[in-house]
């Protein structure tokens, strides 16, 4: 929708403009830039050396009073430090009109020090002494110095007139002091200063300011005589906030009938309301009406067209004011600069700093960030830092802009050292820098110091920075740090919608999908609203918890905040519903996702080959291809799979061996692990080994892990040892590797070797990963382990395990005890067999769920022989379909047969 919005105002733009090459001809202006930059230059040189000439010699002619004046208005600092030298020699600094004439000229230019100190030597400041402090704090924004001054003078009993109350307004404006406003406004009131029209004026911007629109119009309508500033006023109010540029339209009608939309003071007014609310069109019209629009009317326009993304008509309007004869300020350079960056037009960004350079004029700070911002978009980090190191006033907007610009380049080191260069120095840092230099160590994964980083946080008091948060909470999830990001969400006073989104995906990512849940309901109570990232992060929770109940419940949400044509949504919703156990589900979802990306087709395919239906997971894929979407190498590994899972041996070998030809994709480790899976459960083992020999890479513990898996399929001792022995040097640690291999052992009757498998264990201090399961009723997520009576309804459970038992041995059923390890007799191993981790969650399931419902199960290990054996009996006698999802994928099991065809 935004991008159709912004075609149709292209559009309506063009009409405005004749249709011309993009780039401005910046090199034929230069010569009138330099020009004009060199007038103002000599202009202002000339007026300080003939102060300063004068004040060398004065006549007696030319008043001090004359001279201090003609400073302040060219603020001239070092010629009033001279004639200050001169008065105080000759005994004139006493006077209070000189006093008043210096504190003016001091705040004007920003040397606070000296103005104080003139005001304290006064034995009793009047209003003019205060008044010129504390405008001169207000104009160079410090409006809480401002705000301190005038309590004193409160305090000292001096009264109010009409010239010192629009500074303390403006002071007001600036800190958002609303309270402290309205004071004021009740000070103006009580002294009768209310119709005064400055007075008004300043008011209605404070209370706009402060966000208090309505009280801001009613003192418009209040004013007895409105002039020109009092209606650019009420227009500088509605361009501050989209809602009311219908408001504003309003005035500006009045505006017309008053005439006074001919005054170049409320043209750009108006200008600049349209532009900051986003209404260009009108902004172009009310600017092309303006007469001879000076800097103020070109800066306006072509600021509105950067800020709202239509940088290509702010190079066409900087090329017409160019050659309107408009000299370009730094403001302008500024917004160009910005309009380069966003297009990331490298030729015109130098060429811009090229005639910045031949202007030769000193380059303040706003313009030299805006270079190394237009650098670093550009992704010309040298040059950006080039224009860093010489700013001979560096400060910390330009540390920022450095460093950001670093990490959005994946310069991550180099941010870093830049960061630890300077943290010391006097530009210090603040949220911004932390909060960016931890994007750049969670690239790095350099957790300790991002440790660093968070102490220096606490240290220097930014640890209640919502954006430090947030980072650091992002920062430890990534690492897999959760209790660390946990204690930051925990310690924050005011957590937002991105702090619950890092630490659900945190809980999400690593295991704790319940704990993710929880916050999702807290965040609720908070009446916080989700964004589609927070439901994909719970969406992910659910389906690695299997959650099917809960995971509706997030469509749900999903459908009511409006997120469902989300395409991180659609995608989540797919992979839910295929790893909960509902294919038809996920197809559903799939179907219903509006503009499928390689994301949605993968999630699709690689939900059906788990559910092991291959030939629908082909031809989806077909269909992809038939659609233009390339496949990855993801997509690949989900063909592979599902051909692996259904069997299909040829059509796995064609895809496997067309990757690099079709698709440009070089079969990976991940490829190769799932053809040697394929070709060993097909029998195909001699296949399989040569397969491994052929690899151009030292095969992983997949590879070793899938011809292990398919050597005890096939009761394959050679190829087993030969297996387990480079899975014990890969992986000593992983249990796995033992008990497949004593499976191997004891399928073949080679029991010593078992025993020796059992010694190995023990001697290694390897433990056998227990089994657990887990199962989900009404909203709740239960957890199973063998042998496990912690549940509290235990003795239903295996009062129906024994029912179950009873049954199973009637229609035939025969455990399968070779497959228990347990060194115990076999009436024993039977027991153990009985209450695996997987038959006490589907024993649960049938007396806890309704009748006919489908129990889901999932297990953190592979479905052992007996229990998927058990399960097929299970299933035809109480007439209902168990899906068990392992952890190589579903099993469907229905009507005294499974879904996998005994081929897992």
């Amino acid at each position: 929708m935004k991008h159709r919005q912004l075609g149709s105002l292209h559009q309506e733009l063009h009409l405005r403009f004749k249709q011309s090459t993009l780039l401005p001809d910046f090199g034929c202006s230069a010569k009138l830039i330099q020009t004009s930059a060199k007038f103002s230059k000599d202009q202002y040189t000339t007026a300080d050396s003939g102060s300063i000439e004068t004040v060398k010699s004065p006549s007696t002619s030319t008043p001090y009073s004359k001279l201090l004046s003609d400073c302040c208005r060219t603020k001239s600092l070092r010629s009033g430090l001279q004639i200050h030298a001169h008065i105080t020699k000759i005994g004139l600094s006493a006077e209070t009109k000189f006093r008043n004439h210096l504190i003016t000229l001091y705040a004007k230019c920003g040397s606070f020090g000296n103005a104080r100190e003139l005001l304290e030597e006064s034995p009793q400041p009047d209003l003019v002494s205060w008044s010129a402090l504390i405008s001169g704090y207000a104009q160079n924004g410090l409006g809480k110095e401002a705000l301190l001054a005038f309590h004193e003078m409160h305090l000292l009993g001096v009264k109010c007139n009409e010239f010192i109350f629009p500074c303390v307004l403006k002071a007001c404006s600036i800190t958002r002091d609303l309270m402290l406003g309205k004071q004021i406004h009740g000070i103006v009131v009580v002294t009768g200063f209310e119709s005064d029209v400055f007075v008004a004026n300043t008011l209605l911007v404070m209370y706009a300011k402060c966000n208090e629109l309505l009280d801001s119009r009613r003192l418009f309508d209040e004013i007895p005589e409105r002039n020109v500033v009092s209606w650019n006023a009420v227009f500088s109010c509605y361009g501050q906030r989209l809602r009311d540029i219908n408001q504003g339209k309003r005035v500006h009608g009045h505006l017309i009938k008053l005439a006074y939309d001919s005054d170049p003071y409320s043209a750009n007014a108006l200008v600049d309301m349209y532009a900051k609310a986003g209404d260009l069109v009108d902004a172009i019209s009310v600017f092309e009406e303006i007469a001879e629009p000076d800097i103020v009317s070109w800066n306006a326009v072509i600021a509105g067209c950067v800020r709202h993304d239509c940088n290509d008509w702010a190079l066409q309007l900087l090329k017409q004011m160019i050659r309107s004869g408009t000299c370009p300020n730094m403001f302008t350079s500024s917004s160009a600069l910005k309009a380069c960056a966003g297009l990331g037009l490298q030729k015109l960004g130098r060429q811009l700093h090229a005639i910045l350079v031949y202007m030769d004029i000193k380059m303040d700070p706003f313009v030299s960030v805006g270079l190394i911002d237009m650098y670093c978009k550009c992704n010309l980090s040298k040059e950006a830092r080039m224009v860093y190191d010489m700013m001979q006033c560096k400060d910390l907007i330009a540390l920022n802009a450095m460093v950001s610009g670093y990490t959005q380049n994946g310069e991550d080191v180099e941010a870093l050292h830049l960061f630890a260069e300077t943290y010391k120095d006097e530009i210090g840092f603040n949220g911004t820098t932390i909060f960016t230099i931890l994007n750049s160590t969670t690239n790095l994964k350099t957790v300790d110091v991002t440790k660093q980083l968070h102490a220096l946080s606490v240290k220097s008091r930014l640890q209640s920075d919502i954006y430090v948060v947030n980072s650091l909470i992002d920062s430890y999830g990534k690492y897999g740090c959760v209790e660390d990001a946990s204690k930051v969400f925990e310690e924050c006073p005011s957590r937002d919608l991105a702090s619950f989104t890092s630490i659900i995906t945190a809980y999400s990512q690593y295991g704790q999908g319940e704990e993710a849940l929880k916050l999702y309901l807290r965040m609720q109570d908070m009446e916080l609203k989700p964004d589609p990232f927070v439901h994909s992060s719970l969406l992910n929770a659910c389906a690695n918890l299997s959650a099917y109940e809960q995971g509706k419940q997030i469509h749900v949400h999903i459908l009511k905040y409006g997120h469902i044509s989300d395409v991180f949504s659609g995608n989540s919703l797919v992979n839910m519903y295929a790893k909960c156990g509902s294919v038809d589900d996920a197809s559903r979802a799939f179907s219903e996702i509006p503009e499928r990306g390689i994301v949605s087709w993968s999630a699709m395919i690689g939900g059906l080959a788990q559910h092991g239906h291959g030939k629908e997971a082909l031809t989806l894929f077909s269909e992809m291809l038939k659609e233009g979407i390339s496949p990855n190498h993801v997509t690949l590994v989900s063909v592979l799979c599902a051909c692996n899972h259904a069997g299909l041996v040829s059509e796995a070998k064609r895809n496997f061996e067309s990757m690099k030809e079709m698709f440009g994709i070089e079969p990976t480790q991940e490829h190769y692990a799932c053809m040697i899976d394929l070709l060993g459960r097909a029998g195909k083992l001699d296949d399989a080994m040569d397969l491994v020999n052929m690899m151009p890479f030292e095969a992983n513990a997949a590879v070793w892990g899938a011809l292990l898996g398919a050597a005890r399929l096939h009761k394959n001792v050679d190829i087993g040892q030969l297996a387990a022995d480079m899975l014990f040097t890969l992986e000593p640690e992983k249990s796995g590797t033992h008990v497949l291999l004593a499976n191997i052992y004891a399928s073949a009757g080679r029991w010593e070797n078992v025993a020796k498998v059992r010694r190995l264990m023990k001697e290694s201090h390897v433990k056998k990963e227990p089994g657990v399961s887990w199962i989900e009723v009404k909203d709740k997520v239960y957890t199973f382990i063998v042998g496990d009576r912690s549940h509290c309804r235990t003795a239903e459970i295996y009062a129906k395990l024994d029912e179950l038992l009873d049954l199973m041995n009637k229609a035939g059923y025969v455990p399968l005890v070779e497959t228990d390890l347990h060194d115990v007799d076999q009436s024993e191993k039977e027991i153990l067999l009985s209450y695996h981790s997987e038959k006490l969650a589907v024993a649960f399931g049938l007396i806890a769920t309704p009748p006919g419902a489908p129990i889901r199960v999932k297990k953190n290990l592979r479905v052992c022989v007996d229990c998927h054996t058990a399960f097929k009996f299970i299933c035809k006698i109480v007439s209902r379909e168990i899906i068990v999802r392992d952890i190589n994928r579903f099993h469907h099991f229905r009507d005294g047969s499974c879904s996998c065809g005994d081929y897992w």
